[in-house]
């Protein structure tokens, strides 16, 4: 089952690399560039153009390696099938997101509205998969034996998870590169995790994400051939908050999570101080715009919540494995 794991990464990287160049083209013919938001940093004027729902190749590979190495391996479990379902759904709002913004030249895409809609039926339907696949209802407390039962009110959790996570990851896709090395480091921790619980089906999901981010960022990487708009970033967060709940690590997600969280929480704390007292904590949220605005090269910036990442997921991975 090891090696199943490690071809799993290498299939999904191998696959990314292979199709982005091939459909990087294939985007620039079809004039799916991005159209670049006058309120941002000026400095990404000159990123208008670049082609955009690159997303399309990471869950196009992670979808092929899942299926492909885990019916070979004999992993294919429902677990799987649920953990690519809520991929593609989520995906497919921001494929629609990006369309309308990049075709129909509509900048901001679906309405707030229309979005949460699709989001909650996708929970809803997520919900009844889990049931179906007899995930408990309990939520376990990170680095203990410990785990309170919430009944119902766990499909509330479920909600807030999915939709939250979705709407976190989707914050953090501001700079070249950013988000395709953050979730692959969460999601890479959820691996190592799962495998240590036994949870091998999920393990080979998260492992195949990883791989294909890892190959979407040769592309992605400063300065971004492509760019996996909503398509990816909703999908990356649906899937991420999935893969928390079939585990049983909700709570660490916030952990693992954390470059995701600390975005999120910059937005939310700029809008209320700004109606509350008409000043800006922030010169620009989310976050990392207000580093690019204090000076902070877009590497540098890149570099600096990778690192953030990698030690915030490690901290989660020893209290869930070590301790």
């Amino acid at each position: 089952m090891d090696t199943a794991l490690i071809v799993t990464l290498l299939a999904s990287f191998f696959v990314a690399v292979v199709l982005s160049p091939i459909f990087i083209p294939f985007l620039k013919r079809l004039k799916f560039g991005q159209s670049i938001r006058e309120e941002g940093p000026k400095s990404h004027l000159k990123k208008s153009g670049t082609p955009t729902m690159g997303g399309i190749v990471i869950i196009v590979s992670l979808i092929i390696t899942t299926l492909v190495i885990s019916w070979y391996s004999g992993l294919l479990t429902l677990e799987t099938m649920i953990l690519l379902f809520v991929t593609l759904g989520y995906g497919i709002i921001g494929f629609i997101d990006d369309f309308i913004k990049v075709v129909m030249k509509r900048n901001l895409g679906l309405t707030s509205k229309q979005k949460l809609l699709g989001q909650l039926v996708i929970a809803i339907i997520f919900y009844f998969g889990m049931k179906v696949a007899g995930i408990s209802t309990a939520l376990a407390v990170p680095g203990t034996e410990w785990s309170i039962e919430l009944g119902w009110f766990y499909f509330i959790l479920i909600i807030v998870m999915l939709v939250g996570a979705s709407n976190a990851v989707n914050l953090t896709d501001g700079l070249d590169g950013l988000l395709a090395g953050t979730a692959a480091i969460a999601f890479g921790a959820f691996a190592v995790v799962a495998t240590s619980n036994f949870e091998l089906s999920i393990a080979l999901f998260c492992l195949a994400v990883v791989g294909s981010l890892l190959g979407f960022l040769v592309f992605n990487a400063h300065p971004a051939k492509v760019f996996m708009g909503d398509t990816g970033s909703l999908a990356l967060g649906g899937a991420i908050a999935a893969v928390a709940i079939l585990t049983k690590m909700e709570l660490l997600l916030v952990l693992i999570g954390g470059v995701f969280v600390m975005e999120t929480l910059s937005v939310m704390i700029q809008v209320v101080s700004f109606k509350a007292t008409g000043r800006r904590i922030f010169k620009m949220s989310p976050l990392h715009h207000h580093y690019e605005l204090s000076g902070w090269s877009e590497w540098r910036i890149v570099v600096t919540f990778w690192a953030a990442g990698l030690l915030l997921a490690a901290i989660g991975v020893y209290i869930e494995v070590l301790i």
